[in-house]
């Protein structure tokens, strides 16, 4: 066997704590047992004893999976299984002001992708209610032009108002996620007051007026540009 053989025959090292490994064993035990939401998991030390590792390295491991949501403890209970927040999981970690511009273009672009992808929702699942609830806010507004830096106050509760009426949680917990860097970016200056998209510029009004016709394919197109408007008006390099 010569040199370069014996090279190939050798394992990568596996370079990961001993708390990475700890981590992902207590997840594979979860799956490989198929426990669910609510299902109570073995203590710490039981833990500790199977794997053969110290009560520390079982307790980091256990607190990261608190952080990821995965687990909670309950006081004369014990630790069992949760279903995560995930929005909720995001937002501990988007934290604008310490991103780079291409990961705040990247998080503007998931806004662009998540509104304009929610239009059936949002046109099958809205009441008049809810229609006249827009209507109110656009009313409110000072609508801007396609040349006009728009009212954040006013795009923010707009917007909320759509994903309340897709009526679906996890959407509306995205939202919430993407909100501070949406206000982080306008309040540092990173948008401009002109150069707008050259496509045909829908405002709030407009897309109200759209929602009333009960046209998802016609909503979801005004809301491509309505959106576009604004990813126009960024500095952030592409």
């Amino acid at each position: 066997m010569d040199r370069e053989e014996i090279k190939n025959a050798l394992k990568t090292i596996d370079t990961r704590s001993l708390v990475d490994k700890v981590e992902m064993n207590i997840i594979s035990l979860f799956v490989d047992q198929k426990l669910k939401v609510g299902d109570l998991i073995p203590k710490e030390v039981e833990l500790a004893e199977a794997m053969g590792v110290s009560r520390t390295v079982v307790r980091e491991s256990l607190n990261r999976l608190k952080t990821m949501g995965l687990i909670e403890s309950i006081k004369h209970k014990g630790t069992i299984i949760t279903s995560p927040d995930i929005p909720n999981v995001f937002k501990k970690l988007l934290i604008p002001a310490i991103m780079d511009t291409n990961t705040l273009r990247n998080i503007f672009e998931m806004r662009l992708i998540i509104e304009v992808g929610m239009a059936d929702f949002v046109v099958t699942r809205a009441t008049n209610e809810d229609i006249e609830e827009l209507s109110q806010i656009v009313i409110r507004e000072n609508s801007p032009s396609k040349d006009t830096l728009f009212d954040v106050e006013y795009e923010i509760k707009f917007h909320s108002k759509l994903y309340s009426i897709t009526q679906n949680d996890t959407l509306s917990g995205f939202q919430s996620m993407l909100l501070p860097i949406f206000s982080y970016v306008y309040s540092q200056n990173i948008i401009n007051k002109t150069g707008a998209t050259t496509r045909q510029y829908a405002s709030h009004k407009d897309l109200v007026n759209i929602l009333k016709e009960r046209d998802a394919d016609k909503f979801r197109d005004a809301m491509r540009n309505h959106l576009e408007n604004h990813f126009g008006r960024t500095t952030l390099p592409i």
